[in-house]
């Protein structure tokens, strides 16, 4: 098989479920062992200020594929549908000759019953479809799709299983003759709760970590809730080292299919977990744990086509899809709102490359819509703003509530919001603010923070 130097790129997106962006090796974190992720980082271009607008499992997925935030989409909450009559990106990869494949989790059908059925009309147009709508249960997986529209029980490990899948789809895709270039998804649930850990794979690997081993970020309140955390923790742990080493399956498969230089791997998350970070769980609130996410941009090969190197960039869920095309050289849709920041990964000399249309964004836009209602989560209705200068503002509806300076305080224990020497930032980041809600269509009541003083 020869290297198809005259086709676009490929493009596979790893998507996870509930993975913060903290947790790998080469972010620091001393409990996990990612090397095929830390390779990628190293090979490729990581994004360590990447945010999920809407740390929220379906609101994500209906931005991602759209490039539109949730309430331009109409998915606003979990579970809800994304309306069929809305373009995906599966569109304009298409109408470049594009073969498309979706694998895995979808959960944008409305639903929440293992058993629902995603009709034909509701995949988001691509053309090959092996997934289900949602499913906590990493060790009884069931997908339907092209190859099956019955139930089909995965043999194994749902990310295992779920990694043979793909590879088998694409070693037939990439074995005719003349075939098209790719864009794939696959999509698991892991490390989503609950946190059971992989205990063996098809590859012989144990995965296993002693609760008493973990070390708790410093945000993790003493006493029950550290107990909690570290049981949690260590199943946490040992399903991300699984998709590291599925990560590395699917990399030594594109070698062994001769199509690795032409073809970009992105990891990306749909939201983090607090993981009773501040006395919190899962996600929805605005803190770190939840609303930052890995995303790693790496063209398999040996790095001649790519930059290298960490971006500050703050990209956002809508900006995955316009950067993704722009990876490849497609044109991008008028309709889509999020900043391609291709360029920062094409090297100058590929056919690709294009120069930035506008200067990068200095900060990207947070929504929790509506009030969620879920335990230890952030009980409200809220919108929020994180800067490229370390900066994060939130606001309940009417009401200022979390001013964080994440340079020095990474661990958010120092709220600065109604600390009047800090009113000038938060006066700027209230005005940033107020002109996301105002430009993208948003309704949300902002407080009135303007400072009175009492007369002496």
């Amino acid at each position: 098989m020869q290297f198809h130097s005259d086709k676009k790129p490929n493009v596979i997106w790893i998507l996870t479920d509930q993975m913060r962006a903290s947790a790998m090796s080469f972010r620091g974190d001393e409990n996990v062992s990612t090397p095929n992720l830390d390779n990628m980082a190293r090979e490729g271009v990581a994004f360590i200020n990447a945010v999920a607008g809407t740390p929220w499992c379906c609101p994500f997925r209906g931005a991602l594929l759209t490039g539109l935030y949730p309430h331009q989409n109409g998915v606003t909450e979990t579970p809800k549908a994304l309306d069929p009559s809305i373009d995906t990106i599966t569109k304009p990869f298409k109408q470049a000759g594009y073969h498309t494949a979706y694998i895995g989790k979808w959960h944008l059908d409305g639903s929440n019953n293992v058993t629902h059925y995603i009709p034909k009309d509701r995949r988001g147009g691509f053309d090959y479809f092996m997934g289900y709508e949602n499913n906590n249960n990493q060790n009884e997986c069931y997908v339907f799709g092209n190859d099956s529209e019955e139930p089909k029980r995965l043999d194994g490990y749902e990310t295992d299983a779920l990694t043979n899948m793909l590879l088998n789809h694409l070693e037939g895709h990439v074995s005719q003759d003349d075939y098209k270039p790719f864009f794939a998804v696959l999509s698991v649930q892991p490390p989503h709760d609950p946190f059971i850990a992989p205990t063996y794979t098809g590859e012989g690997v144990r995965y296993y970590h002693n609760p008493a081993s973990i070390k708790l970020r410093p945000n993790v309140p003493p006493g029950k809730w550290s107990d909690e955390a570290r049981i949690d923790l260590a199943g946490y742990y040992s399903m991300i080292e699984n998709i590291d080493t599925n990560v590395g399956r699917i990399r030594m498969a594109l070698k062994n299919l001769n199509i690795d230089r032409e073809t970009y791997l992105i990891f990306m998350s749909d939201h983090g977990d607090c993981l009773n970070s501040h006395g919190q769980w899962n996600k929805s609130s605005p803190w770190e744990e939840a609303i930052r996410i890995p995303f790693i941009v790496c063209r398999v090969g040996t790095g001649v086509h790519q930059q290298t190197g960490e971006r500050d960039a703050v990209i956002n869920h809508v900006d995955i899809a316009p950067t993704t095309l722009g990876l490849c050289g497609i044109d991008i849709p008028s309709n889509m709102v999020g900043f391609d920041y291709s360029p920062l990964c094409i090297k100058k000399d590929q056919p690709e490359y294009h120069e930035l249309t506008s200067d990068l964004p200095e900060s990207a836009y947070l929504q929790q819509i509506p009030r969620k209602y879920h335990a230890h989560t952030a009980n409200k209705e809220w919108r929020a703003v994180v800067t490229r200068d370390g900066f994060k503002y939130v606001c309940y509806d009417k009401q200022d509530v979390m001013l964080f300076n994440l340079n020095d305080d990474p661990y958010e224990m120092a709220n600065l919001c109604h600390d009047t020497t800090s009113q000038p930032i938060k006066e700027r980041l209230h005005a940033i603010l107020q002109s996301y809600i105002q430009d993208t269509g948003d309704k949300f009541d902002l407080p009135d923070i303007t400072l009175k003083r009492r007369n002496k």
